[in-house]
C-alpha cells in the first residue's frame, strides 16, 4: 500500500520545494566535499591509493546498502521524520570528519554519510515531486550535480585559503545542516502515514522482461559515465597536482568542480533532446573529453585537461538523465522499485569498484599509467554502446 499526497496550499508546496531542493543539494556537497582533502590527508595520515580509494568506496557501498533498505521508508513513515534521519546523520558523519585524526575515522565518517545519503536523497526527492510535479523532474536531475560543483569547489576553496583546512569546510556543511534541522517543524508534512514500514526495508530488485533488451545494450555506457564519476571523485585531485605541476589543492577541487559544472548545464542542454539522439551525442561528447583530458594528463598541459573535463561533463550529465528517461517508462508501476534498484546496484558498483582497482594498482603502475588504463577503459565501454545502439537501429529498421 502506497502512502497518500496530502493537500498543500500554493505556499506551503512552494516553501517543501525549495526546502527539499536546497537540501538534497546540500546533502550532495557533503559528499564531494572531502574530494579535494584527499590529497591533504594523504600527506597528513601517510595514507596509500588504496586506502584513498577505499575511503571513497566505502562511501559508496554505504551508499547503495541505505537506497536498498532505507529509500522507501518515507511512504509510510511520512517525509519528515525521514528528513529527520538523515539530518542528524549527516550531522554525526562531518562531526567525525571534523575530529579524523586517522584512516579508520574517515572511512567511519564516510559509511554514515553514505547512510545519510541514501536517506535523504530518496526523500528529499520524493517530496520536491509530492509539492512540484511540473518541475520536480527537472529539479531532482540537477540537485546531485549542483551539489557535487557546490562541494567540490567549496572544500577547494576553503582548503586554499581558510584556516584549519581539514575542519573548515566540514564546520560550515555542520552549520548549515542545523539550520535545515530548525527549519524542518516549519515544513508541512506532503504524504500520509501508512502501515507497511517493515515490509519496505527488503530490497526490490528485479528487470521486468521487457527492460532487459535495452538495459543490457545501455549497461555500457552506464558503466563506463558512473566509473568516470568515482574517478574524479577519488583519485582526480591527486593526478591533477601531479599531472598539472601545481601544488596548490584548490587544482584537485576545481578539475571536479568543472567536471560537475558542466554535467549540470548538460541536464538543461539536452532534457528537450530526443533520448536515442541525446544519448548518442552524450557518449560522443564522453569520448572526446577523455580523449581530450588524457592528452592533457601525459602532455602535462593544464589547459587541455580542463577542457576535456568540461567535454566529458557534458556527456557525463546527459548520459545519466537520458538512461533513466530511456529505461524507466519500461516498466509498469508496481515494476518501478525493482527495476530502479536494478538501475542502482549496477550504477554504484560501477561508481565504486573500478576506483578501487584503480587504487590497488597505481603503486604498481603509478598514477599516470593507472589513468591511462582507466580511461581507455571507460572509452572502450563507450565506444562498445555507440555500436550496440548502431546495431539495434539497424535491426529496427530490417524489421520494420
Amino acid at each position: 500500500m502506497s502512502s497518500a499526497t496530502t493537500t498543500l496550499s500554493a505556499a506551503a508546496a512552494a516553501r517543501i520545494t525549495l526546502y527539499a531542493f536546497v537540501c538534497a543539494t546540500l546533502f550532495s556537497a557533503t559528499s564531494s566535499a572531502p574530494t579535494p582533502l584527499y590529497p591533504l590527508y594523504r600527506t597528513l595520515f601517510h595514507l596509500s591509493p588504496v586506502m584513498i580509494t577505499l575511503i571513497f568506496a566505502s562511501y559508496a557501498f554505504a551508499l547503495l546498502v541505505s537506497l536498498l533498505t532505507l529509500a522507501r521508508l518515507s511512504d509510510f513513515t511520512g517525509r519528515r521524520v525521514m528528513m529527520l534521519a538523515a539530518l542528524l546523520c549527516n550531522a554525526l558523519a562531518l562531526g567525525i570528519f571534523m575530529l579524523a585524526d586517522s584512516a579508520q575515522m574517515l572511512v567511519a565518517a564516510r559509511i554514515i554519510q553514505g547512510v545519510a545519503t541514501g536517506i535523504a536523497l530518496p526523500t528529499f526527492g520524493a517530496a520536491i515531486l509530492d509539492s512540484d510535479k511540473v518541475r520536480g523532474p527537472l529539479l531532482n536531475s540537477v540537485t546531485a550535480f549542483a551539489g557535487l560543483l557546490a562541494g567540490s569547489l567549496t572544500g577547494a576553496l576553503m582548503i586554499t585559503f581558510a584556516p584549519f583546512p581539514t575542519v573548515s569546510v566540514y564546520a560550515l556543511l555542520f552549520a548549515l545542516m542545523l539550520v535545515a534541522l530548525a527549519l524542518l517543524p516549519l515544513m508541512p508534512e506532503t504524504v500520509a502515514r501508512t502501515p507497511g514500514a517493515l515490509r519496505a526495508l527488503t530490497p526490490q530488485i528485479a528487470i521486468p522482461s521487457r527492460a532487459r533488451g535495452p538495459l543490457l545494450r545501455l549497461a555500457p555506457v552506464n558503466v563506463a559515465t558512473w566509473a568516470l564519476g568515482g574517478f574524479y571523485l577519488s583519485l582526480m585531485p591527486s593526478l591533477a597536482i601531479l599531472s598539472t605541476g601545481l601544488s596548490s589543492p584548490f587544482v584537485g577541487g576545481s578539475v571536479v568542480a568543472t567536471l560537475m559544472l558542466s554535467a549540470t548545464a548538460s541536464v538543461f542542454i539536452f532534457r528537450r533532446w530526443q533520448p536515442q539522439r541525446a544519448l548518442f551525442i552524450g557518449t560522443l561528447a564522453l569520448m572526446a573529453g577523455i580523449s581530450l583530458t588524457l592528452i592533457g594528463i601525459n602532455h602535462h598541459l593544464t589547459a587541455l585537461l580542463y577542457l576535456g573535463t568540461a567535454v566529458a561533463g557534458q556527456g557525463f550529465g546527459s548520459i545519466f538523465s537520458t538512461l533513466l528517461s530511456i529505461v524507466m517508462p519500461l516498466a509498469e508501476s508496481h515494476e518501478r522499485a525493482g527495476l530502479f534498484a536494478a538501475f542502482l546496484v549496477k550504477s554504484y558498483l560501477a561508481f565504486a569498484l573500478p576506483a578501487l582497482l584503480a587504487g590497488c594498482a597505481v603503486p604498481l603502475l603509478g598514477l599516470t599509467a593507472t589513468a591511462n588504463y582507466y580511461c581507455w577503459g571507460i572509452f572502450s565501454m563507450a565506444a562498445v554502446s555507440l555500436l550496440a545502439g548502431g546495431r539495434a537501429v539497424r535491426l529496427k529498421a530490417e524489421r520494420g
